[in-house]
């Protein structure tokens, strides 16, 4: 049986800030990014099967992107938990999306941890094959399985 790549493409508003780092990107700032996930699978060949010929039904996909990475990234503001707790206390009151993460939110470390949320929810005969992300219109990084084997 032959092996079959779906790709799905997401678009998010963020902001973000690299805490440390001796650049403008060291301030607050935002990104429309730009997000393709592409998985690797099997047609069904039940043809009892409502999804019979697909690898995964795209809406299914879309759902599971969307559940872990594009609902609560969308709008929201992304920085290191250690972040000031003064910072962090005055953006909560002031009922900002917030979004602490345990790593610096480069693109290359947001791709790890979507990768993190979304292997263990794919269904079991489908894998992650690859993830890109684009931070801007011409800057982008990107995850394969293939070179973490």
């Amino acid at each position: 049986m032959d092996y079959i790549r779906l790709t799905r493409q997401f678009t998010f508003e963020a902001a973000h800030a690299l805490a440390n780092y001796n650049g403008p990107c060291k301030n607050i700032h935002g990104h429309s990014y730009k997000l393709q996930v592409t998985i690797l699978g099997q047609p069904i060949t039940n043809s009892a099967d409502a999804t019979y010929g697909m690898v995964m039904d795209f809406g299914d996909l879309k759902k599971l992107v969307n559940e872990f990475i594009v609902s609560p990234l969308d709008h929201a503001l992304i920085l290191r938990e250690d972040t000031t707790p003064e910072l962090v206390g005055t953006l909560q009151q002031l009922h900002h999306k917030l979004v602490l993460v345990p790593y610096q939110p480069t693109c290359e470390n947001m791709l790890l941890d979507f990768r993190n949320k979304l292997q263990p929810n794919l269904p079991a005969c489908i894998k992650l094959h690859s993830l890109r992300l684009w931070e801007t219109e011409n800057s982008f990084a990107e995850w394969y399985a293939s070179d973490n084997t």
